[in-house]
């Protein structure tokens, strides 16, 4: 049971990466209370904000199968499963970190909490058999 709870949780957290390509292609409007602006501290300026823009969805749509396939894995038992989750929390974390605006407000917004949770799914890899 908690396996498939985790699952759950693992494929749900993957599927949240989804809303940063909702936002970074513009497909509804920013509210200030959304947090993330869009903007990288570490490629608008290098590639301009229609191409960081682009770059940002694509990696957070890798992130996203990443999480869903690993957690497809630790679903029907394969071996490959925690290396795959490891790759995608160290991934997402990383994406996360590089499309940060730079700015200290609404951090939670902005990825906090999806760095803690990459923690928790890296945690759960050494603790789950």
């Amino acid at each position: 049971m908690i396996r498939v709870l985790t699952v759950i949780f693992i494929v749900l957290h993957g599927l949240v990466h989804l809303w940063y390509v909702t936002l970074s292609l513009k497909l509804v409007e920013f509210q200030a209370d959304m947090g993330w602006t869009g903007e990288s501290w570490a490629f608008t300026h290098l590639l301009g904000d229609g191409l960081s823009r682009s770059l940002a969805s694509l990696l957070y749509i890798l992130a996203a199968l990443g999480f869903v396939a690993g957690g497809f894995g630790l679903f029907i038992q394969q071996d490959w499963w925690r290396p795959v989750l490891a790759g995608s929390a160290i991934f997402s974390s990383a994406v996360i970190i590089l499309f940060w605006d730079g700015s200290p407000q609404m951090l939670v917004q902005k990825g906090l909490l999806g760095l803690l949770v990459n923690l928790g799914v890296l945690a759960a890899i050494l603790i789950l058999k």
